[in-house]
């Protein structure tokens, strides 16, 4: 099995002066979820090269024995050092598609239309496609074949409001997730701030928050194998 997962390539918290980018346990936990599954991993964004890694995500307090192995994984953070650009992926070309969160994502992913595109072939082509924390947000855009939003009708979660506010951003993102989900139509539930918690409704799992990274992957695994059995 080969799996995608797509990384944000943007590193600015809006207008405050601060940084931002991927969160790392997002992609370090789901990473070696896939690895002992034994699938080919092959990391992406929009810019290529390094993604840019939220700073506050390797602060020790958000540190995790999996982050730590990810940091010092030579082939992981080789592999992490040079993506390669979106817009020169197919949806063909995999299984599944996985996107890790952190705020970054909102400002570009969500606008992307490769990455759009990317999520609509996927699931019309009968794949799964895993988004947690933020990630949610870049289903924004995607559209079922009769031009509904993809969300609509969807049992779906993602940052809640109360996180959002739980860390000061709520008047800096360009968007809320769990706002966005709910205008687009989706039926958005939530467990408890900071919790693990993840809705699958078809091919479509969302994960709520950092914590809920490595079960939306375990959740991922077993839909692919499932598919394939």
């Amino acid at each position: 099995m080969k799996v995608l997962v797509v990384l944000t390539s943007h590193d600015e918290l809006g207008d405050t002066g601060r940084k931002t980018g991927f969160w790392l346990e997002e992609l370090a936990a789901p990473y070696y979820r896939f690895q002992e599954a034994g699938w080919e991993i092959v990391l992406a964004s929009p810019e290529g090269g390094r993604p840019p890694l939220d700073p506050k995500s390797n602060e020790p307090d958000f540190q995790t024995d999996l982050t730590r192995r990810f940091e010092s994984d030579a082939e992981a953070t080789a592999a992490l050092a040079d993506t390669v650009r979106l817009d020169s992926v197919s949806a063909e070309d995999f299984d599944t598609v996985f996107y890790p969160g952190g705020h970054g994502p909102l400002w570009d992913l969500a606008e992307d239309t490769h990455s759009t595109r990317l999520i609509e072939t996927t699931l019309r082509a009968g794949k799964p496609l895993a988004v947690v924390c933020h990630a949610p947000g870049v289903l924004r855009h995607a559209v079922n074949e009769d031009g509904t939003p993809l969300v609509r009708g969807r049992k779906v979660t993602g940052f809640a409001n109360s996180e959002e506010e739980g860390v000061g951003l709520t008047e800096i993102v360009p968007f809320l997730v769990e706002d966005e989900l709910k205008r687009l139509g989706g039926i958005y539930s939530k467990g408890d701030d900071w919790g693990p918690y993840v809705v699958t409704d078809g091919l479509l799992i969302t994960g709520q928050n950092p914590a809920s990274s490595g079960p939306a992957a375990d959740a991922l695994v077993e839909l692919v194998n499932k598919a394939a059995a």
